[in-house]
């Protein structure tokens, strides 16, 4: 069974009111040979870098090798960050941000993520990674897929039409990369 470690994004309830549509669908797309976990973050209200990476480096220490990580919104801007400061011991499968916030140049401004202008080799070069934005998502704009694309050339960008930053509950398309990167 393959492992995929699903990190929420933040706000009020978002785990159980919103992202939990994401697993859901995540879930039913990729069938019985996939385990997801979903764990809750602290203060989800109020994410704060140090206390979810904390989280996060405890749940990558735990993974299998090729586990996929995937991160939604603040979850995955916490989720590059925490493995451009550290590569996980397993070998990751896969990364996979959806609608994640770029820090850094164009992007937004952050009081505990420094930007880094040297992100892409700071990850595991040999780990397909994917980004997925919603061309119609009013919380993070559609530009911040397109900085992370030029810090991370090499990564795979789904600018997706018509869907929001909940890519309209609908993770179809990061099911189906999910299983390709399954070699």
């Amino acid at each position: 069974m393959r492992q995929v470690l699903f990190v929420q994004g933040g706000g009020e309830d978002v785990h159980d009111q919103w992202d939990n549509k994401l697993v859901d669908s995540l879930r039913s797309e990729l069938g019985p040979d996939y385990e997801i976990h979903y764990p809750v973050m602290p203060n989800e209200a109020d994410p704060n870098y140090a206390a979810w990476k904390q989280v996060l480096e405890r749940e990558l220490a735990a993974i299998e090798h090729g586990s996929i990580v995937v991160g939604h919104s603040v979850g995955g801007t916490i989720l590059i960050n925490v493995l451009a400061e550290r590569t996980p011991q397993s070998t990751l499968g896969a990364v996979c941000l959806i609608a994640a916030p770029f820090i850094g140049a164009g992007g937004w401004k952050s009081e505990d993520i420094e930007p880094r202008s040297d992100l892409a080799a700071r990850l595991p070069s040999d780990v397909p990674i994917f980004l997925y934005h919603g061309r119609n998502d009013e919380t993070v704009p559609f530009a911040h897929v397109e900085l992370y694309a030029r810090a991370i050339p090499r990564a795979h960008v789904r600018g997706l039409a018509n869907r929001d930053h909940q890519l309209n509950n609908n993770l179809s398309e990061l099911a189906s990369d999910i299983r390709s990167s399954d070699g």
